[in-house]
């Protein structure tokens, strides 16, 4: 049997093959390092979430620190800080502001759940959409070699 391979055709091969290599190489070193960043991630994540608990802790507790202070301060010296008849109105209104607030929080909180369940939904379409083209880009360049290969082969053969 006679070896039909030219000195071009090994060469070629020989280039796919490094080409590939090089490709699985690069992609896998890309995931090693997503790898890397995940593997901490959820620890990283409850780190973030105790400081955020340890903010909200100290803060009632200043809170309550100040209040209590300015309350004995108030009880111990004869000179009322709140008149009498602004406590009412005092009252009144600071229970109002409080609830507008507790409602805006409430609509930021969801609105930036929403936000975030939206951005998900967005990566997930990104997703569907890269291996679509991938997909397309894949099947285009094969066509393209498998022409090129009947051209090169028809050429090879007339000569």
């Amino acid at each position: 049997m006679v070896d039909t391979k030219t000195k071009d055709d090994a060469t070629t091969t020989t280039r796919s093959t490094e080409a590939t290599n090089v490709y699985d190489t690069v992609r896998q070193n890309y995931i090693r390092i997503l790898d890397e960043f995940t593997k901490d991630q959820p620890q990283y994540t409850q780190s973030v979430s105790n400081l955020q608990l340890d903010y909200i802790t100290a803060t009632k507790i200043t809170i309550q620190n100040m209040a209590s202070a300015q309350k004995q301060l108030a009880s111990n010296t004869n000179i009322p800080i709140v008149s009498p008849p602004y406590t009412d109105e005092f009252v009144k209104q600071s229970n109002e502001i409080t609830e507008n607030i507790v409602r805006a929080v409430r609509i930021n909180n969801q609105l930036t759940v929403n936000a975030i369940n939206a951005a998900a939904e967005n990566f997930r379409t990104l997703n569907r959409t890269i291996e679509s083209v991938t997909e397309f880009n894949t099947s285009a360049a094969k066509a393209w070699n498998s022409f090129v290969t009947v051209q090169q082969q028809q050429f090879l053969h007339k000569e």
